[in-house]
């Protein structure tokens, strides 16, 4: 979603003219959204955080509403933190600066619906930054592991599967063990359910 027209076909045509993805449909603003029903639900929602009527940063929980299975990546052309920590609790599974290259916007569009949370690079250093602030001591009922600590905050700064095998030196198998334990533990079923609880309840 986009209310520059330019840029919505742009946006658009990028998308289709991509194998493998394609454009389901191009709206202006959340109500324009809404008042549709996509079937099947798109994989992956773009949306701009200053969309008209209705922000992005509102928006996504309204869309994520309707379409519980798709996911949202958030774009803008600024990086406050308020506007990503409000997207990423209502929730949006990765943030992107507009100026990101079209080839790293179309890996993010696949990554998110593989699992992933990506997030320009000034965006994840934002909510770590932002989570450090705001979070009060973490409770320790939760009773996280060392590992399942790392993946957690790993999670939350937008890594996917494989690169959080590589960075923590472990199998695919065992961090999805990890994800799995994790998701227990918060009584969660999503990745981005299990950011936004652990940012809340201030384990990151």
């Amino acid at each position: 979603m986009e209310d520059d027209r330019t840029t919505r076909q742009g946006l658009g045509f990028l998308i289709s003219a991509t194998s493998g993805l394609d454009c389901a449909a191009e709206y202006r603003s959340i109500p324009e959204a809404l008042a549709q029903h996509l079937h099947p639900p798109p994989d992956v929602f773009l949306l701009d955080i200053d969309l008209p009527s209705i922000p992005g940063s509102e928006g996504v929980k309204l869309l994520r509403e309707k379409y519980p299975e798709s996911q949202a990546i958030m774009l803008t052309v600024f990086e406050g933190a308020d506007r990503v920590f409000e997207s990423i609790c209502n929730g949006a599974c990765g943030y992107l600066l507009k100026k990101t290259p079209p080839a790293k916007l179309l890996e993010a569009i696949r990554e998110a619906h593989e699992g992933g949370a990506p997030m320009t690079p000034e965006i994840a250093r934002q909510v770590v930054g932002l989570v450090r602030h705001i979070a009060p001591p973490p409770s320790a009922v939760y009773e996280f592991t060392p590992r399942e600590q790392s993946v957690l905050e790993l999670l939350a700064a937008g890594h996917s599967y494989s690169k959080l095998a590589v960075q923590l030196g472990i199998s695919v198998n065992t961090v999805r063990n990890n994800i799995r334990s994790i998701y227990e533990k918060l009584h969660v079923h999503s990745r981005s359910e299990a950011v936004s609880k652990a940012i809340r309840k201030g384990f990151i």
